[in-house]
């Protein structure tokens, strides 16, 4: 800042710098600096005033500089930590017959401030004294950390990444250049994935190993927090991770059955597929159950593209696997099921990417009579009764007092027995719902719904699995 002072008389000390400091969010009014002028500026004698880019910041009164704001400026370091005015309107100054001019804004250019009735203007000598003046803004504590948008955003992380890895770093900023440390809330649910490198530092470190295959996302909260103030003033921000699938699994067949309900160790084994085939049957596709037989790579993520193969049981070509799809062919018939009773393959998938991740399930081939006979019901008609009774269920007996056994028969299977037919009821009317049949055959009634010398009338079937 340059205070321009004019005087009619040398009253003015050579000008000089002036060196003041005031603190930020000072007040309207704020003392600055005093003058050492020898003089009364209130007299006719002697006039100041401020000038320069600034000068609007600061206000005279009488030989005191004073802080200018107001509730809608106010003075803020981290705009500016120096006002420095420089002699702008007072500076350009006109030499003539020995006489100093000033060529200055309105009030310092207006010469009639100065004026004395019985001296005309152009005979009146200016001495002007230029004063720099320089204030420096000291700092408070008004600001709070904030953290940089970049370093905030969400992170993707591979699975793969090793412990003590540094993953990603945090940086905050503080208006006030205060020093900043971060910290991790621990009470957070995934904090204990992490820690922090170095207080100061940002650096965030890995601390225990990541799996896609149990937990896909993480979350937590990291502070910002000033360690060098009283305030302490801090802000925190959430770090959301993506955890990213590596490919660390093997293929598994399907349906795999789980060892273990332990979602962080779950190892599941392959299941048996299981066929049943009659001898001469040849040139068909086989079905298995569980089916299909299909493999997946375990890195869900991923789903690395799996090739099939036989490794042993194909029976010089007895059998064909479709190494993209997993469907198995038989192409020759099994000629004799007393001496080739059971089939067995052992069934490879791997990765085309890397075939040393691989898995080996079993298939079982079951060789059977041909089925010759459907099977037949020992009567056409069963009759049976049962009480009424508060007691919910009963099982209907014959007029013999025996219990009613409901059995089909299979003449391909010498004791006529075929374990593999199953029974039901043919929802042929309400009655239904008043009985049900086990797949032994027995008839169960609901005898608390039942009311005495009804007649009901049911219709049984019988269903053959295939092959049998």
């Amino acid at each position: 800042i340059y205070i321009h002072i004019f005087v009619t008389a040398n009253l003015c000390l050579g000008g000089k710098d002036v060196y003041a400091a005031v603190k930020e969010n000072s007040p309207n009014g704020a003392f600055i600096a005093n003058l050492s002028i020898i003089g009364d500026p209130g007299a006719n004698s002697i006039r100041l005033c401020l000038t320069g880019e600034y000068a609007d910041w600061f206000f005279l009164e009488g030989k005191t500089i004073r802080l200018n704001t107001s509730s809608t400026r106010v003075l803020d370091r981290e705009s500016r930590k120096y006002i420095d005015f420089l002699p702008e309107a007072c500076s350009d100054l006109l030499h003539q017959e020995g006489l100093i001019i000033g060529n200055s804004p309105e009030y310092c250019n207006n010469k009639n401030l100065f004026k004395k009735p019985e001296v005309p203007i152009n005979k009146m000598f200016f001495f002007q004294s230029v004063y720099r003046l320089m204030v420096e803004i000291l700092n408070e504590n008004d600001n709070r950390p904030r953290f940089l948008e970049h370093s905030i955003t969400t992170f993707n992380i591979s699975e793969l990444t090793a412990v003590n890895t540094v993953v990603f770093t945090v940086q905050a900023r503080d208006a006030d250049d205060d020093y900043i440390i971060y910290i991790i809330d621990q009470t957070t649910s995934d904090a204990s994935y992490f820690r922090i490198d170095l207080p100061n530092s940002g650096k965030v470190v890995l601390t225990k190993p990541l799996d896609y295959e149990t937990k896909t996302q993480l979350q937590f909260v990291i502070f910002a927090v000033e360690m060098n103030t009283e305030q302490r003033f801090n802000t925190s921000a959430t770090i959301k991770i993506n955890i990213l699938d590596g490919d660390d699994q093997y293929p598994q067949f399907h349906p795999c059955t789980l060892l273990s309900q332990d979602q962080t160790r779950s190892v599941c084994t392959n299941p048996v597929y299981m066929v049943n085939i009659t001898e001469k049957q040849q040139g068909i596709t086989l079905h298995f159950s569980p089916g299909p037989i299909h493999a997946e790579d375990g890195d869900r993520g991923i789903r690395t593209q799996l090739s099939y193969t036989i490794l042993s049981g194909a029976d010089n070509g007895r059998f064909r696997i479709n190494n993209v799809t997993g469907e198995i062919v038989m192409t020759r018939p099994v000629e004799n099921r007393f001496l080739t009773p059971t089939l067995r393959l052992r069934i490879m998938a791997f990765q085309l990417d890397d075939p040393k991740k691989y898995t080996v399930a079993t298939a079982l081939i079951r060789v059977l009579s041909v089925n010759h006979y459907p099977p037949q019901f020992n009567r056409t008609t069963y009759k049976g009764f049962t009480m009424e009774g508060t007691s919910p269920v009963a099982l209907v007996a014959t007029y013999g007092s025996a219990i009613l056994v409901v059995q089909a028969y299979d003449r391909d299977f010498r004791d006529g027995v075929n374990p593999k037919i199953y029974y039901s009821l043919k929802p042929k009317s309400n009655n239904t719902r008043l009985y049900q049949i086990t797949q032994e055959g027995f008839l169960i009634a609901k005898t608390n719904q039942l009311r005495a010398f009804e007649k009901h009338f049911l219709e049984v079937w019988r269903t053959e699995v295939s092959g049998q």
